[in-house]
């Protein structure tokens, strides 16, 4: 078993938890966007959540982020921020921060976290060009238990830390804050986003669906 494997694995479902400042803007596109693109890419037993480090309970979206969210095709979605408890980092299997002030955030509130925690646009670079070579756990993972598949999935991202070249800057890890910005803002905030949220729903549609190599299978 891998050396960042989680313990806790009995749940058949597995749960995405975005985090931005206010979770109105940057981290409910990002959850959207997900559950949109694992739906369609046919990826089941996920759950994807947002959340806030400084949010105000039961605000909507700003319409700029609403129109951004229908830029990309995703459907009429009421959302309800809400604000970020260590309980919804626990319980969660993957968490993606949309700047490294979030993850920060979140491993401080539950430090275990920081083994299934990242920036969304570190978990991208991180993960690109993963093949299905390197998801031979998961492969050897039955194809009922999806949620299980992407918890290995995260492993072998997280292991990749230190592997892979960080950038020169650190804020190109981070998604840009829109917030009371100009529609220019916001467009700049899904051309970050939505590349790498792309990279991770096709990371965990090939862990849902590898199948062992003849050589594993022996």
């Amino acid at each position: 078993m891998s050396l960042f494997a989680r313990t806790r694995s009995t749940n058949p479902t597995f749960t995405i938890l975005t985090v931005c400042t206010g979770n109105i803007c940057r981290s409910p596109m990002a959850e959207q966007y997900l559950r949109f693109g694992l739906h369609r890419a046919g990826v089941t037993a996920v759950s994807v959540e947002s959340a806030g480090t400084m949010a105000q309970d039961a605000q909507d979206m700003p319409e700029q982020a609403q129109v951004l969210a229908r830029s990309y095709g995703l459907p009429e979605s009421r959302h309800s921020s809400r604000y970020l408890f260590e309980g919804h980092i626990a319980g969660a299997d993957l968490v993606f921060g949309m700047a490294l002030e979030h993850r920060r955030s979140v491993v401080s509130l539950f430090p275990r976290a920081s083994r299934y925690s990242f920036t969304l646009r570190e978990f991208a670079r991180l993960a690109e060009g993963v093949v299905a070579e390197d998801l031979a756990e998961a492969a050897n993972i039955p194809l009922s238990d999806t949620a299980e598949r992407l918890r290995s999935a995260v492993s072998v991202v997280a292991a990749r830390r230190g592997l892979i070249p960080t950038p020169e800057d650190v804020l190109d890890d981070d998604v840009v804050d829109p917030y009371r910005k100009d529609d220019a803002t916001f467009v700049q905030s899904g051309q970050q986003l939505v590349p790498a949220a792309d990279v991770a729903i096709s990371l965990f549609a090939l862990a849902a669906t590898v199948e062992p190599s003849v050589e594993t299978s022996r």
